[in-house]
């Protein structure tokens, strides 16, 4: 598909009706997204009122081509840029780590209003769980610089990912980045998080046909499923709680739809909890659950 002797509005007509012809979902979205980090990262006021009518420049041509016939091939937007938004920050995203979801702020925003309400001192030690590129720990790190923030993964080139993000943000010397599986680095190192959070794999395995192929084919399978029923790491990590110094105050989980119910009742099986209360997201969907354990 070549765009010579076309403008950057032309480009962008005749790629959005190449991709919605080959089945890209917000095909247009995706175009301008396309088109700005081509551009060098401007932005889209810049896109519409600089470059708008401008020839496409010459030497960028096949380099165009080659971002839309990725996309026409269905990998995700963000591992073509290189970057995600999130929780106002831009963050690098890689095949190595899964693409940041909207959802999730919903749970930065809770569990940074527990930390406030019940640590009004302004000092709680928050440990992420399977940080994947560290947008949890980052993203609190950034807002309440009061915070002590630990953050661990599985996978190390996912932990490189977080810290080149941390740095990004000029809070890399505040976060505590720790290699192992799950609870496994704190118990090890004797930390007591007073609110420990965590987005694990929790899609079941037999939904793995049914998943859009942006996420079947190009998410790393080990940040995306959770065993039959979703629920494998929950089980594992909850019932590593008791083996911490002590039971957090606040943890805070995202899970998938229909799970909460059963996460909830895994946290009681360890543990006597003040409350326990679900988030739901845009879709009405409980999102995340918050378990809070104030008479210790």
């Amino acid at each position: 598909m070549t765009t010579r002797s076309m403008t950057v509005r032309e480009a962008f007509v005749k790629a959005s009706s190449f991709l919605g012809a080959q089945g890209v979902a917000e095909a247009s979205s995706c175009t301008e997204l396309l088109l700005q980090h081509l551009l060098g990262g401007c932005s889209r006021t810049e896109l519409l009122f600089r470059w708008w009518q401008e020839p496409m420049p010459e030497e960028l041509v096949a380099t165009w081509d080659q971002l839309v016939a990725r996309k026409a091939a269905g990998e995700p937007v963000q591992y073509i840029t290189g970057e995600q938004d999130f929780f106002g920050l831009p963050f690098k995203v890689g095949p190595a780590v899964l693409i940041p979801r909207p959802e999730t702020e919903l749970l930065v925003e809770a569990l940074l209003h527990e930390g406030s309400r019940l640590f009004p001192q302004g000092a709680p030690l928050l440990a992420d769980v399977g940080t994947g590129s560290g947008i949890i720990p980052v993203s609190i790190a950034h807002a309440r610089p009061t915070w002590r923030v630990a953050a661990s993964d599985i996978s190390a080139a996912a932990l490189e990912m977080a810290r080149e993000n941390a740095q990004r943000h000029d809070v890399a010397a505040r976060v505590e980045w720790l290699e192992g599986d799950l609870l496994e680095p704190y118990i090890e190192r004797g930390l007591a998080p007073d609110i420990l959070v965590s987005n694990p794999p929790y899609i079941p395995d037999g939904d793995l046909p049914a998943l859009m192929p942006e996420v079947r084919l190009f998410e790393p399978h080990t940040a995306l499923f959770g065993g039959v029923e979703g629920l494998d790491l929950y089980r594992r990590m909850i019932s590593q709680l008791p083996r911490l110094p002590r039971i957090p105050t606040v943890v805070g989980f995202e899970v998938g739809i229909g799970q909460a119910e059963a996460v909830a009742a895994l946290l009681r099986a360890v543990a006597d909890w003040t409350e326990i209360r679900f988030v739901q997201d845009l879709q009405g969907i409980d999102r995340h659950v918050i378990a809070i354990r104030t008479d210790l």
